[in-house]
C-alpha cells in the first residue's frame, strides 16, 4: 500500500512536504524547483527521506537535478535526515550554519544529546543512527552569504535565539524567509476565518529572548510577503504574525521571572503557557475541544519552558 504524503504547493515553485514526524503536518521539508535545478529546505528525520524522494519523482523530477540540501539549523526534526538523504542526491551539496557543520560531519555527540534526553527506545523510533556527511560535500554559509539554485539566488541571514546555530533562507522570487524556528509555530489545523495562528518555540537548551526578538525584525527589515516556517507550512498577514511573536516571547520572558524561585517552577511556568495558548486559541475562533487543543500544543508547551528554564539558569 503507497503511503499518502501530504504536500502544499505554493505559487512560485515551492512545495512543503510533510516529514511524517510526530503527528501529520507538525514539520515540513520544502522543495524549491527551478528549471534547472532542485533544492530541498529542512529534511526532517530518517524516516523523511523516502518521503522527499517520492514527491521529488511524483513532481517528474530527478534526483540528480538536487544542487543543494539547506539546513536551518541541527536540531534532528529539521536535520536529523540530512546524512541519509544526501547518500540519495548524487550531486547535491549539504548548506548548514558555521556552528552546525561539525555536527553534520560528525553527528555522534548529537545522537548521544538526543538519546540521553528521549531514551533509546523512543529514540530509535524517531529518528535512528544518524548518518556523517562528507567535508567534500558540505557547504559552510557564513552571515550575508548566497548561492544559486538554478537561475534563483538565495541569501542567508544569521539568526540567534531559538539556537545560536540558525540561519534563514531568503528567497528573492517569492520574496519569503524559510524562517526554520525563529518565526515561530503554526499549525494549518489552527487557522480560522481570522488567519494564522502562531505563538514562539524554544527549545531545551540556548533559548535568547532579546536575540531571537532582534532576529525576527532582521526578517521583517526585508518587509517579506510570505514566511515558510518549518512547523508548518507558508504563512502570510506577516505584521500581525510578528506582533503576535512578540507578544508570545514577552510572555516567556514575564513566566520565566516570576516563576524564577517557585520550588515549581517547571509545572507552573507548563500551566500558565498552556492556559494561554488555550485562551488565544478560543479567542481566535479555534474551536477543536480542551483536550484536543491540550494534545496539540502538549509537545511544544513542555519543550518551550524547558527553553525558559535554561535562559533562567544561563542566559539572563
Amino acid at each position: 500500500m503507497t503511503e499518502c504524503i501530504t504536500s502544499l504547493e505554493y505559487p512560485g515553485g515551492i512545495v512543503a512536504i510533510d516529514s511524517g514526524m510526530v503527528r501529520p503536518q507538525m514539520a515540513a521539508c520544502y522543495l524549491l524547483e527551478t528549471d534547472s535545478a532542485l533544492a530541498v529546505v529542512e529534511t526532517g528525520n530518517n524516516r523523511s527521506v523516502d518521503r522527499i524522494l517520492t514527491v521529488i519523482a511524483q513532481r517528474g523530477r530527478r534526483v540528480e537535478e538536487v544542487s543543494h540540501v539547506i539546513v536551518t539549523h541541527v536540531h534532528l526534526d529539521h536535520a536529523g535526515g540530512a546524512g541519509r538523504l544526501m547518500q540519495r542526491l548524487p550531486n547535491a551539496t549539504l548548506v548548514v550554519h558555521p556552528r552546525g557543520a561539525r555536527h553534520m560531519l560528525d553527528p555522534s555527540r548529537l545522537e548521544a544529546s538526543a538519546r540521553a534526553v528521549y531514551g533509546d527506545e523512543e529514540y530509535e523510533a524517531q529518528h535512528g543512527a544518524l548518518v556523517p556527511v562528507p567535508e567534500e560535500r558540505l557547504l559552510v554559509m557564513e552571515d550575508g552569504g548566497s548561492l544559486q539554485v538554478g537561475g534563483r539566488t538565495l541569501e542567508f541571514k544569521d539568526t540567534p535565539g531559538h539556537a545560536r546555530h540558525h540561519f534563514c533562507v531568503w528567497d528573492e522570487f517569492s520574496r519569503g524567509w524559510f524562517s526554520g524556528d525563529t518565526f515561530g509555530i503554526s499549525y494549518r489545523e489552527l487557522d480560522t476565518s481570522s488567519g494564522p495562528f502562531i505563538f514562539p518555540t524554544t527549545t531545551p537548551i540556548q533559548f535568547d529572548p532579546p536575540a531571537l526578538l532582534e532576529s525576527m525584525e532582521r526578517l521583517m527589515e526585508r518587509a517579506p510577503r510570505n514566511m515558510y516556517l518549518t512547523h508548518f507550512g507558508r504563512v502570510q498577514d506577516l505584521p500581525r504574525l510578528a506582533a503576535d511573536m512578540r507578544a508570545g516571547v514577552a510572555k516567556f520572558v514575564e513566566w520565566g521571572e516570576r516563576f524564577a524561585t517557585s520550588e515549581r517552577r517547571r509545572e507552573r511556568i507548563e500551566a500558565a503557557m498552556m492556559s494561554w495558548l488555550v485562551e488565544r486559541a478560543r479567542a481566535h475562533g479555534v474551536t477543536y475541544s480542551d483536550a484536543s487543543l491540550h494534545e496539540i500544543f502538549g509537545g511544544d508547551v513542555v519543550l518551550n519552558t524547558q527553553g525558559i528554564e535554561f535562559w533562567l539558569d544561563n542566559g539572563r
